[in-house]
Order: structure tokens, then C-alpha cells, then sequence
């Protein structure tokens, strides 16, 4: 079933639909993290580089130069900073595009069964949110359990299975369900729920394509409720 789930939303991650989602999610990542770049730069500009010039009348010429190499440095920095965070703000705004998904996937491959409701626009912004947190909160326990001997990579996926399995398939099932009966869909089927998360770990892990998580993970877990709720009504 798990595998069933996975294999239909890769299939489903190239078609035209799921290009221009992931296209404008990433579209607005690029816009948000060059306003911050700028935003960050000139904060700068006016709190530290005056500071850095009242200290440097008394020095030599060439001292000048250090407020050059400290405005380079602190450029560098910022540039690693935000590259390292394409993937959790893309997961961000990938999330406020979660019901398009759900849409793509429920017109696609169950036409046959009434739609799910889309979530109501302060649900999905903290929905998103939501998924912002446990994204870095996750990758934050998972680097100090890193320096635990004997537990290392098992933990980011452990940790990340159980978050993204219990987010995503909460999501999948809040379309057609109260929020009382999805987390008890979820806790039914803790064990699928969870293996099914390892499977969005493991795609979280891989660079670059974790970029497309949010969409995998939101289709995957719709065919795995279909699944799951056809099983329950037998």
C-alpha cells in the first residue's frame, strides 16, 4: 500500500500540473529569499559598517580594507546561510499549495469520488506554518542526535518519519474529515503512517530533489488515505 502510494505520486511529480505548483512555490522561495538577502544586507550597511568605520580612524590606511573583508565575509556567510535554507522556506511555500495538489491527484485518479474541501485560509497558512516548524525543529534534533554514538543517521529519519508521516496524512485526511476523526484515522494506523514518513524522510534526504518534498508528500499521502479509508469502510 505504502509503495503503491509513493510509486503514484513520483509518477505524478512531472506532469504538467505539478510543474507549475512547484514552479510557483519555488518562484516565490527565490523572490522571499532575495528580499531577505537585500533586507539583510542593508541592515548592515547601517548598523554594523558605521561602527566598524568609528574604530578605524586611528589604524593605518590599509586598515580600511577590514571593513571590505568584514563586509565580505558577512556576504559569504549570508550566501551559505540562505542556501541552506531553499529547502525548508520552498517547504513553507510549497505548503500554502498543498490543496492544488490534493485537487491534481483526486481529479486524476479518483474522478469517480466526491472532492475533498479545500482547508479554510488561516488552516492552511498555519498548516504551513506547522510544516515550516517541524521541518527545521526536526532537522535540529536529528544534528544533536547526530553526536550521539550508535544512533547518527537513524535519527534524522526516525525523527523526520514520525512528523512528516503524522503532518501529511493529517492534511490528506482533514479534506474529508473533522479533525477529531483524522487524528484517529491516524492513530489507527500509526505503523502505516509512519513507514509511509521514512519513505518522505528518505526523500527529504536526497539534495536538490528534496526541493519537491512538500508535493511528493502531499500526493503520497492522499492515494495512502483513499487507500486507508477503503479499507476502514470494508
Amino acid at each position: 500500500m505504502i509503495l503503491d502510494a509513493a510509486r503514484a505520486a513520483a509518477a505524478q511529480l512531472f506532469t504538467a500540473e505539478f510543474r507549475q505548483v512547484f514552479l510557483k512555490s519555488l518562484g516565490l522561495t527565490l523572490l522571499a529569499l532575495v528580499a531577505l538577502w537585500f533586507g539583510l544586507s542593508q541592515l548592515f550597511d547601517i548598523l554594523a559598517m558605521p561602527w566598524i568605520d568609528q574604530m578605524l580612524p586611528g589604524f593605518p590606511a590599509w586598515a580600511g580594507w577590514l571593513g571590505f573583508v568584514a563586509a565580505l565575509v558577512f556576504g559569504l556567510g549570508l550566501a551559505i546561510g540562505l542556501a541552506l535554507l531553499v529547502a525548508p522556506v520552498t517547504a513553507l511555500i510549497a505548503a500554502l499549495f498543498l490543496d492544488d495538489v490534493a485537487e491534481i491527484v483526486e481529479a486524476a485518479d479518483y474522478p469517480q469520488d466526491p472532492p475533498g474541501q479545500p482547508l479554510p485560509a488561516m488552516r492552511a497558512l498555519w498548516l504551513s506554518l506547522k510544516f515550516f516548524a517541524v521541518v527545521i525543529l526536526a532537522n535540529l534534533v536529528a544534528l544533536l542526535l547526530l553526536l550521539v554514538p550508535g544512533v547518527n543517521i537513524a535519527a534524522f529519519f526516525l525523527v523526520n518519519g514520525y512528523l512528516l508521516g503524522r503532518e501529511f496524512f493529517e492534511f490528506a485526511a482533514l479534506r474529508f474529515r473533522s479533525e477529531e476523526d483524522a487524528r484517529a484515522l491516524r492513530r489507527r494506523h500509526a505503523g502505516t503512517v509512519f513507514m509511509a514518513g521514512l519513505v518522505i524522510a528518505a526523500f527529504l534526504a536526497v539534495p536538490l530533489l528534496n526541493l519537491l518534498t512538500p508535493l511528493f508528500a502531499a500526493a503520497m499521502m492522499v492515494h495512502l488515505h483513499k487507500a486507508l479509508s477503503a479499507r476502514s469502510a470494508r
